[in-house]
């Protein structure tokens, strides 16, 4: 066991080891072919010992390569040519600095130094191919972004097939570089249906209809801070629409050919899903002065409760202890918001949209002092409630989409001069209150929703039936 460490030790140095000969014999080559120049004939002397410290760096990234290769993590074609490219890098620069040392033929050894040149380039196609996938260089080349989105657009988001359309896309873009085909940490792929119900070292990944007992899900809704959460920290994490979409995909049997009409989402997840038809979920940017202020991490014990309960806790940006809160996987009660008031110095995101949030449930909302984005969509809250939000002074965007608000309820808000942005489709307020919102609110966009798109005649296409 303890051997088995120390090789794991020496195998995960790899990626540091390697840099060192890449870098030493692209310079070895360098001087070697400058000395050509009679300016620079004075750097030929230099370039044996560059060859023979490369070579000894490339034996040891070799050593450390293999040692990596063994934990079964990597697919083995890549890993093979990766492996022999670079064995044959070290014995072509240690072939270098013998015939220099035995002075043959200058054009013989700049033949060899282009070959080294060529061979440490396809060595690094290799194993940039095994850290970021075989099409890294090839989109970077057709012009094509690296960093993608997580879900592109959908335009028809009710006829769009769930997983190739929806669950596919956000698993390739971040988990496969991890738990591809290339690629299987702890020996687990999620590139098919088939691969995460079979699992990895932790078994299977993926229950069918059993979202809450899937490792898929459930590392997702891990602490940042945590080990075993994924993605790692360090890498782009999935926005709380996606990580909803899988839960729910998950709970309706993770079926692979059904569309999102056949799945008959329900309202609350009608609204989530409708946000992917311009591109993945993101919040909505917002600028506060709050955000560069430090403060301390939020109870452990606070954010273990709500994970349990199904609510869904992240960070709003990597390394920092804002937190955003969304119930879309689980309803509010009077005990998940006593827990959610903990951590009201953290909070700056809420989503509690189609919940039974009521009016009295919003006295407990105006403890949340640093709340900059409010999302009461759907829920069953009047004017009487919305005047408990009238000292959250930090508030900057404030959703009431589909709920009995008035313009006259509103109206109790306006000491609020940081809210920039108020969402009133399907709301009580009228063409007159509208209006007078606009004098209550003139910092503020009131977006009423219910847009009318124009049909082009580009838009139609005339089918007329053949003669006979």
């Amino acid at each position: 066991m303890q051997l088995l460490t120390i090789q794991q030790l020496i195998g995960h140095f790899h990626p540091v080891l390697v840099h060192l000969p890449i870098g030493i014999l692209i310079l070895g080559v360098l001087f070697h072919l400058l000395s050509a120049i009679k300016s620079y004939a004075f750097l030929r002397t230099a370039v044996p010992l560059i060859y023979l410290l490369g070579a000894i760096g490339a034996i040891v990234s070799c050593i450390s390569g293999y040692l990596l290769s063994q934990t079964s993590d990597y697919d083995a074609k890549l890993v093979g040519l990766h492996q022999w490219f670079g064995i044959a890098v070290a014995i072509v620069a240690m072939l270098l600095y013998g015939l220099m040392k035995y002075r043959v033929k200058e054009p013989l050894l700049r033949l060899l130094s282009v070959t080294l040149l060529i061979g440490i380039t396809i060595t690094g196609h290799y194993g940039g191919s095994l850290t970021h996938g075989s099409d890294y260089l090839v989109a970077a080349l057709k012009g094509e972004p690296t960093s993608k989105e997580a879900i592109p657009p959908v335009p028809n988001i009710q006829q769009a097939k769930v997983y190739p359309q929806l669950v596919e896309p956000l698993l390739k873009n971040r988990c496969y570089s991890c738990h591809g085909a290339e690629k299987q940490k702890g020996k687990l792929r999620v590139d098919t249906k088939e691969f995460m119900v079979k699992g990895g070292e932790a078994g299977s990944s993926l229950i069918e209809g059993k979202a809450d007992e899937s490792e898929l899900i459930k590392r997702l809704l891990l602490p940042l801070d945590n080990e075993d959460h994924m993605p790692p920290k360090e890498k782009a994490q999935l926005t709380q629409e996606e990580i909803a979409l899988l839960k729910w995909w998950v709970n309706q049997g993770a079926d692979i050919h059904k569309t999102v009409t056949e799945l008959k989402p329900k309202p609350e997840m009608s609204a989530i899903l409708a946000v992917f038809q311009s591109g993945s979920a993101k919040n909505k940017e917002v600028q506060s002065d709050l955000l560069a202020k430090e403060v301390d991490a939020a109870d452990a014990g606070t954010l273990e409760k709500l994970k349990d309960a199904g609510v869904v806790v992240l960070p709003i940006h990597q390394n920092s202890n804002y937190l955003s809160v969304n119930f879309v996987t689980t309803d509010v009660t009077p005990a998940l918001l006593e827990e959610v008031k903990k951590l009201a110095k953290q909070l700056v995101y809420l989503e509690v949209a189609y919940t039974s949030l009521n009016d009295e449930n919003m006295k407990v909302l105006a403890s949340l002092e640093n709340l900059l984005q409010l999302n009461l969509r759907g829920t069953a809250i009047t004017d009487k409630g919305l005047i408990n939000l009238k000292d959250l002074t930090q508030l900057n965007l404030l959703n009431l989409v589909e709920t009995k608000i008035s313009a006259t309820g509103l109206t109790s808000l306006k000491g609020l001069k940081n809210l920039k942005s108020i969402y009133l489709y399907k709301t009580s307020v009228d063409r007159n209150g509208l209006a007078a919102l606009k004098k209550q609110f003139p910092q503020a966009s009131l977006d009423t929703g219910g847009y009318y798109v124009p049909t082009l005649a580009s838009d139609t296409m005339m089918v007329s039936m053949p003669a006979r």
